[in-house]
């Protein structure tokens, strides 16, 4: 009998452990990822500083800058969506600071109907956060050049068709003109955490295996009897 209930014991007992490991893994991921979010958002809230002279893409992510200067009417629109307004684009201008810089600024959402709309150049001081967006993959489709419509924030991209840095600041506000944009400000919001559930998934299903192994063992006992 003890042979017959040894190798599913064990192989429950296996199954049991791995499980219960993966569960507490993805927990240990959930305390990571909750420490990373909590220090970006320390980091996109802190007191903006002036532009750094060359922004450093990993060390300046999400960094608060604060900077003058004027639009140059040179301008693309990135397709994107609102829950509250539904699809428009996020409108991405060349903008010359009074240090005499060429950079990009994300200056917010505006409706599809509003990229018809002539914007001359204008004067502001726009403050936000650094960010080097990574939303280009093989599936994104190409620019439109004739119509400036680009599928994601390709900074590289964008900053050679404008003949600007490749330095993106992400308005939060914008003052000393008439608002041409909706901000759309760098948040946390699209930083997946979904550990929590994973690891409830892996927990549930060790209880399960456990569950199974019992139910197998208690087969195998009573044909044993």
């Amino acid at each position: 009998m003890m042979r017959r209930i040894l190798v599913p014991l064990v192989f429950g007992v296996v199954g049991f452990a791995i499980l219960m490991s993966l569960g507490f893994w993805q927990l240990r991921r959930l305390e990571w990822k909750e420490g990373l979010i909590a220090e970006i958002e320390g980091r996109i809230d802190a007191p903006a500083v002036a532009l750094p002279e060359v922004p450093d893409r990993e060390a300046d992510r999400f960094l608060p800058v604060r900077t003058k200067g004027r639009t140059t009417g040179d301008e693309v629109y990135v397709v994107t969506s609102t829950p509250e307004t539904g699809p428009g684009f996020r409108l991405l201008s060349a903008f010359e600071t009074d240090g005499g810089r060429r950079i990009l600024v994300d200056e917010g959402f505006i409706r599809t109907s509003e990229a018809e709309i002539e914007r001359p150049a204008t004067s502001m001081t726009v403050t936000g956060n650094l960010q080097w967006p990574a939303e280009t993959d093989g599936f994104t489709p190409d620019a439109e050049e004739a119509t400036g419509i680009w599928y994601a924030r390709n900074v590289d991209g964008i900053a050679a068709a404008l003949g600007t840095e490749p330095v993106l600041v992400v308005a939060r506000t914008v003052t000393g003109a008439d608002a041409r944009a909706t901000p759309l400000p760098v948040t946390t919001t699209g930083i997946s955490n979904d550990h929590l559930g994973y690891a409830v998934q892996w927990f549930g299903l060790a209880l399960v295996w456990a569950g199974m192994t019992a139910f197998l063992l208690w087969r195998i006992h009573r044909r044993t009897d």
